[in-house]
């Protein structure tokens, strides 16, 4: 099966990310969960993803410091933050971090996927 674009999706909280990511292969993209950055990070040996999907607070790294890594090994990657974090301030910081799109959960699939299929599409583009 061909699919649409590999994502990867970080986030603490199990049921969201996991449902998330389910809705995703839906959709028919191919996805990898993480649920620690350190974990996010390690996926990168075997899962390279077109764009990733991250909760900003998360343990250890949060994510902006897990997108300034991400970027540091695929500059090109494009990043979704996907966060409780709604403040325009907030927006406004995952801007600055290098974050192509924030989303305030609860995000609507069809918001994701309509942004997803904008920043690959680019992101491929401007690759050729």
């Amino acid at each position: 099966m061909t699919h649409k674009a590999s994502v990867l999706i970080v986030d603490d909280n199990r049921d969201a990310a996991d449902l998330l990511g389910e809705a995703l292969r839906t959709c028919g993209y191919a996805v990898a969960v993480a649920h620690t950055s350190f974990d996010a990070l390690a996926r990168l040996d075997s899962f390279h993803p077109d764009a990733a999907l991250l909760d900003i607070g998360l343990p250890q790294l949060d994510g902006y410091q897990l997108a300034r890594e991400l970027h540091a090994r695929l500059p090109a990657l494009p990043l979704i933050a996907v966060t409780g974090y709604g403040q325009a301030a907030d927006r406004q910081r995952a801007l600055e971090a290098g974050f192509a799109e924030h989303f305030v959960k609860p995000a609507t699939i069809t918001d994701v996927v309509a942004t997803l299929e904008n920043l690959v599409r680019s992101n491929k583009a401007s690759e050729q």
